[in-house]
């Protein structure tokens, strides 16, 4: 049980702090960047407003699109 707190205690607050850089990620944008910036300006509020909106509010260098997939599909090509 203990465990599980001290899991939850470090592990909750580690996703808080790196949260711009999964939503950048999810989205497509350059991981890396964003990554170096929220380990060294992330512990700074301002800072990581500030990723928390370029990962949000910015386009993506490529843009994501869904694959089609149909159940009954069997990989025809229409």
């Amino acid at each position: 049980m203990i465990h599980l707190l001290l899991l939850a205690f470090f592990a909750i607050p580690a996703l808080i702090y790196f949260l711009p850089t999964i939503l950048a990620s999810n989205r497509g944008h350059s991981v890396a960047g964003v990554l170096l910036l929220n380990l060294f300006f992330g512990w700074t509020v301002i800072g990581w407003f500030a990723l928390l909106l370029w990962a949000v509010l910015t386009y993506p260098r490529y843009p994501i699109h869904p694959e089609y997939y149909h159940p009954c599909d069997f990989g025809r090509r229409w």
